[in-house]
């Protein structure tokens, strides 16, 4: 069974910073490609970014120029950089993938629990 486990939100101020991590662990044969969702309070889970094996990357226009994805393929992790954070960034951020169990098996998703990011002053 595999796990996805995010960390690093927290309550931050207008205007400032956090770094995401999400690591999986588990039965992992390889993984494809991994983003990040959120859900704000009353909204459906959007899309934030995601990032291929060859680190190819998309963005929500939202957070485009202020968030910054990465992976590290050998810890079979990925992250997010959140810059200059607004009030609207406030949700619950997870973390997802697509992976492979064992060789030449299917590739599945999996969701992380999430993490919880506020931006208030």
């Amino acid at each position: 069974q595999v796990q996805l486990v995010e960390s690093g939100g927290g309550l931050v101020q207008p205007g400032g910073s956090l770094r995401l991590s999400c690591a999986a662990s588990g039965s992992i044969n390889s993984i494809n490609a991994m983003g990040w969702y959120r859900q704000a309070p009353g909204k459906e889970r959007e899309l934030v970014a995601t990032i291929t094996t060859s680190d190819s990357t998309n963005y929500a226009d939202s957070v485009k120029g202020r968030f910054t994805i990465s992976r590290d393929n050998a810890e079979n992790a990925v992250y997010l950089q959140m810059n200059s954070l607004k009030p609207e960034d406030t949700a619950v951020y997870y973390c997802t993938a697509e992976y492979q169990p064992y060789a030449f098996s299917a590739y599945r998703g999996v969701w992380g629990q999430g993490t919880l990011v506020t931006v208030s002053s």
